[in-house]
């Protein structure tokens, strides 16, 4: 067989190299529960409501971490309730400064019980998306319309750099997912528009796989794939129920607006044991 042709060079203005560690090299644990501020979706926007007349714009910060299992991205995200998924973070205080008071929102979802100043760092990176919420609706869009001047909400997604191990905790009434790129992309129908987009935006980007030893195994673009990528996988926290048989609804979506939380049992389990996995191809 000949040998394929190489391009010429095909790197200008790229971002910076990221690099991604195996989903083995992090710990995952429970901890308290941390119930919904709002029973319902109705209850959320009147709080926005109340918020804006207050404060005016809510601003809130989410956070994309990024690991990989057999060579491919996944992106870690919470499952609230066996209802919706949503990635780490929340709104801001109304004064606060941004990115303290974001690194102190990841703290609260994903610090463990009693952590070390190790484990309340976060390297907080690039600003990735920006939605904004025009109204007192759960619509949001990656644009400011034209007639808008007065936007309700403004929600950044950040990339977060995960350093090569760290201890993540997440409460009990929450699972813990671990979703491929292949599994958002292109999926509103169960993500939502924010999450399915998310391989868009990382796309920009060029990945080094490293494996448990440190070695980097696979670079993207570009490489040979060792191994196939797996499934969504249950990392700590909910119950024993796989994550794809679960019916789900994404977040600020209007057919999400009829669920009210407190009628929607909160079940809780037991953390997975995370175990070295051969390549299921």
């Amino acid at each position: 067989m000949l040998r394929p042709i190489d391009p010429p060079t095909f790197t200008a203005n790229q971002p910076e190299t990221i690099r991604l560690y195996p989903l083995s090299n992090y710990t995952f644990q429970t901890k308290e529960t941390q119930p919904e501020e709002d029973p319902s979706v109705a209850a959320r926007l009147k709080r926005l409501e109340e918020h804006y007349e207050k404060h005016g714009m809510r601003r809130t910060c989410e956070g994309i971490l990024v690991c990989h299992e057999h060579n491919h991205p996944h992106v870690l995200m919470l499952q609230i309730a066996n209802a919706f998924f949503k990635l780490p973070g929340d709104y801001l205080p109304a004064q606060a400064e941004e990115l303290s008071a974001f690194a102190s929102l990841l703290n609260s979802r994903l610090a463990p019980t009693n952590p070390t100043p190790q484990d309340l760092e976060w390297d907080i990176g690039d600003c990735l998306a920006q939605w904004w919420r025009p109204n007192h609706e759960t619509f949001l869009y990656p644009f400011l319309p034209a007639h808008c001047t007065r936007p309700k909400e403004l929600k950044k997604l950040y990339f977060i750099h995960l350093p090569e191990k760290k201890i993540l905790s997440v409460p009990k009434n929450m699972k813990l997912l671990a979703v491929p790129l292949f599994e958002l992309y292109d999926n509103t129908a169960r993500y939502g528009s924010q999450l399915s987009a998310i391989p868009h935006y990382l796309s920009r980007y060029r990945f080094e796989f490293v494996d448990e030893e440190g070695r980097v195994r696979r670079v993207m673009p570009g490489g040979e794939m060792l191994g196939g990528g797996g499934g969504v996988k249950v990392l700590a926290g909910g119950d024993d129920e796989p994550a794809e048989d679960v019916k789900t609804k994404p977040e600020d979506e209007e057919e999400y607006q009829n669920v009210d939380m407190k009628n929607i049992k909160v079940e809780i389990g037991k953390v997975e044991g995370m175990k070295k996995e051969d390549s299921t191809g």
